[in-house]
């Protein structure tokens, strides 16, 4: 076997990367907001919210894929309206493998955000309170900085399970190669055609080295934000 990737396969990394980071950076303005609220929000509807958010870990993912093809299709309310109005299309094409992506990355990222807020000491936003500082400033020079670490491990969990989420991808926008065809799809196609297992290992081989090395990258920046928090 050789480890040399040909340009379908740098294809597939390439796309897969695109789709894993656009996803994560799409759910992380919501996955703060959605984990602040409910972290800290006593409001009606929270325990729907809750639900709301850890849906897709417990649903099948085809099930999500298929609610996403109703709601998201180009005959769906929301894939009309944002074909309409912004020109996005969702169905069969790279932007609905983020979509996916996103959504059931989702609970993972707001679970360790969510964590990371309840962790820190309400003490410490009270003093900064006391001295005069508005709820934006506490929260922006207080409660932030000591979220961070979390944000940072909700986020590198997003893109590791965007990065190897199949079955709600395959679902929604099905397994087009240079399309929509990332790593878990291509390497479903390849273990279907015999005399492939070569191509399908060298992206099994490549999946595990960037899911090792986000997680890597994730630690150290985690431990290093930790340190800045404290000595600060």
């Amino acid at each position: 076997m050789t480890l040399g990737l040909g340009p379908a396969e740098w294809q597939v990394v390439n796309l897969s990367l695109k789709v894993a980071i656009w996803a994560t950076l799409a759910s992380l303005p919501f996955g703060i907001l959605a984990a602040i609220a409910l972290a800290r929000g006593r409001f009606w509807g929270r325990e729907v919210l809750n639900i709301a958010v850890h849906l897709p870990l417990v649903l099948p993912p085809v099930v999500t894929g298929y609610l996403l093809l109703v709601l998201f299709g180009s005959q769906g309310p929301l894939g009309r309206f944002f074909e309409t109005t912004l020109g996005l299309t969702f169905a069969f094409r790279w932007t609905g493998a983020a979509l996916a992506c996103a959504i059931m990355a989702f609970p993972l990222m707001v679970r360790a955000i969510r964590l990371a807020l309840e962790a820190v000491d309400p003490k410490l936003e009270e003093a900064a309170a006391t001295l005069g500082a508005s709820r934006l400033h506490i929260f922006a020079t207080v409660t932030l900085p000591l979220m961070l670490p979390g944000i940072l491990a909700g986020s590198v969990l997003g893109f590791a399970k965007a990065l190897g989420e199949f079955g709600a991808t395959i679902t929604f926008v099905s397994n087009i190669p240079g399309q929509t065809q990332t790593i878990p799809t291509a390497i479903y196609s390849l273990l279907q055609v015999p005399g492939q297992e070569n191509a399908a290992l060298r992206l099994i081989l490549i999946s595990i080295a960037l899911s090792a090395a986000a997680l890597v990258a994730s630690e150290w920046l985690a431990r290093n934000m930790a340190k800045r928090v404290r000595g600060s």
